[in-house]
């Protein structure tokens, strides 16, 4: 007797319906998944990935979206069928869901222990002294150093990846059925998302679970997934078993895919070029107070003594794990927190530049932040937020050459200009994260940091932005400062590369030294991990 899948969709459509339109997102989608099998959909960004799993659970904005056909059978039960006292039964106990932007999933206001320990105690009515017990084991299998040390802490204190290894804890927490993961390692380091695609597998065989993973790491597919369906314009083009799926595609669209990945390899380093971004032994300290009158105690040495050199018209790639300093170095270099050391930037020494005095070189150097989501206004059309550097820095133009100007920046990230009156709950992950890159083109900065800009989009997407950069510099000289996990971008990208690790260098060079011929462990296992998952040592854990 065959045993029923755990889930079946069954022709699912969704539409959403604004000002009197009706966008198809999903048409006619259908798939199975069985108790203890992971199923992963894959797809560029707006292919309706994210909008097939939000069905499952009815986390669609209703009324605006709606469903004119289809089922969805989980454990013989129809939810689209079931009222929201039912669905909440289900929600966070039988079937959990971890969300791609951690930051707008997490409330800012509770602490890590209360985030979790609530779904605990609504869900398995556990005491307090229990609750946190539960807390700190599951935090300790998420792969977050010293537990303990974290229940009091917000979201905002967190990395993006320990934030995110947050959420896998909260999802979880009960043990459910059928967890799904809506691109569960984007935000993480190469040796964090090799451990916790390594508990995920050890969940699954213990309790049965089932995954439906959301991705567009074909690398991590390829590792974790026993069937794949390939998505694209709301439709499934071809589904199947993993193996088959990589080595015999069928689609044209299967095969785009599976050749889109950044490529060439570490450009050459030229030593001669001007430098544009200079600091000499940056540090960024941030004291420890305790007791009733809050002294200093000790210090957290985010940034420690780290020297740096971005050329103009070269890419200084930054990697190392999750907490290991490189977003705060990049802000400190920035002038937008504060730091210790000597900084110059196109020939002037800001260390001790006032902010009145930093805003006017601030159309010189540009960021484009690691969570798009989180620094776009929601409120702010894209025109307004693209645009909006243009109006401090070339107060000349007039109306018609800012929307001109930001027509070309979002034509250079690949989106149609006449999307520029929308807002940014319009768009899918990866469009947010190239409007960011828009932004901060817009004004043609000599120095750009780039914190993790490619995290968010798919690997097509991947490969054009870097194209897009390394064209951009050609044209601009421009110097980058490119903050990355992920090595494969790094390498297509990066002239020379440090190595960072609890705040300190562990090792630099060109990029071609650094990536054929690494020096130390920490570097060896960094590559192992990213160019070989499985390979990632157990050992290796962020700081």
């Amino acid at each position: 007797m065959t045993t029923p899948p755990l889930l079946c969709v069954r022709n699912l459509a969704v539409d959403f319906r604004q000002a009197g339109k009706v966008t198809h997102a999903v048409r006619g989608v259908s798939f199975d998944i069985a108790r203890g099998e992971t199923l992963a959909i894959v797809g560029e960004s707006g292919s309706g990935k994210s909008v097939t799993a939000l069905s499952i659970l009815k986390l669609l904005p209703y009324p605006a979206a709606e469903h004119p056909s289809g089922q969805i059978l989980f454990n013989g039960r129809n939810l689209l069928d079931e009222d929201d006292r039912d669905l909440r039964r289900v929600r966070g106990n039988d079937i959990t869901m971890v969300f791609q932007e951690p930051m707008t999933s997490l409330n800012p206001l509770h602490t890590v222990e209360r985030q979790i320990g609530e779904i605990l105690k609504i869900h398995q009515g556990l005491s307090d002294t229990a609750t946190r017990k539960r807390v700190i084991e599951l935090l300790t299998q998420v792969g977050i150093p010293d537990p303990e040390t974290r229940l009091q802490s917000y979201p905002h204190q967190l990395s993006g990846g320990q934030r995110q290894r947050v959420m896998i804890a909260m999802a979880l927490a009960n043990d459910p059925d059928l967890l799904i993961a809506d691109e569960p390692t984007t935000a993480l380091d190469v040796t964090v998302q090799a451990q916790i695609l390594k508990l995920l597998k050890e969940l699954q065989r213990r309790h049965g679970m089932a995954i439906l993973l959301i991705t567009h790491d074909l690398g991590i597919v390829r590792k974790v997934a026993d069937r794949v369906c390939v998505m694209t314009n709301g439709e499934i083009v071809e589904q199947g078993p993993t193996e088959r799926i990589f080595t015999d595609p069928q689609h044209p669209y299967t095969r785009h895919l599976l050749a889109a990945e950044p490529k060439g390899e570490p450009p050459e380093s030229d030593p001669s070029a001007p430098v544009i971004m200079a600091g000499d032994d940056i540090k960024v300290w941030f004291p420890i107070k305790r007791g009733l009158f809050r002294r200093v105690v000790g210090h957290i040495k985010a940034v420690d003594g780290i020297d740096v050199r971005v050329r103009e018209g070269q890419t200084l790639g930054i990697v190392g794990e999750s907490g290991s300093g490189k977003t705060t170095l990049g802000l400190a270099l920035l002038r937008m927190i504060a730091s210790e050391g000597r900084i110059v930037c196109l020939g002037q020494e800001i260390d001790r530049y006032s902010f009145a005095r930093m805003r006017k070189l601030r159309d010189r150097m540009q960021i484009v932040f690691q969570d798009p989501y989180g620094s776009l206004s929601p409120r702010m059309a894209i025109a307004d937020i693209v645009g909006e550097g243009l109006k401090v820095h070339a107060p000349e133009l007039s109306y018609r050459q800012r929307r001109q100007r930001v027509a070309e920046a979002l034509a250079d990230v690949g989106l149609d200009a006449a999307t520029m009156d929308r807002y940014p709950h319009e768009f899918s992950g990866g469009q947010r994260q190239r409007i960011a890159i828009a932004r901060a083109l817009v004004l043609k900065p000599k120095f750009v940091m780039l914190d993790e800009p490619t995290s968010a989009l798919d690997m097509s997407v991947q490969a054009q932005i870097v194209d897009l950069l390394r064209d951009l510099q050609r044209r601009y000289g421009l110097a980058y400062l490119f903050i990355s996990h992920d090595l494969k971008v790094v390498r297509a990208l990066a002239n020379d590369v440090i190595v960072l690790r609890a705040g300190k260098v562990v090792e630099t060079g060109p990029a071609r030294q650094i990536f054929e011929s690494p020096q130390t462990d920490y570097t060896k296992a960094l590559m192992a991990a990213a160019f070989d998952i499985e390979a990632a040592p157990e050992g290796v854990v962020a700081q």
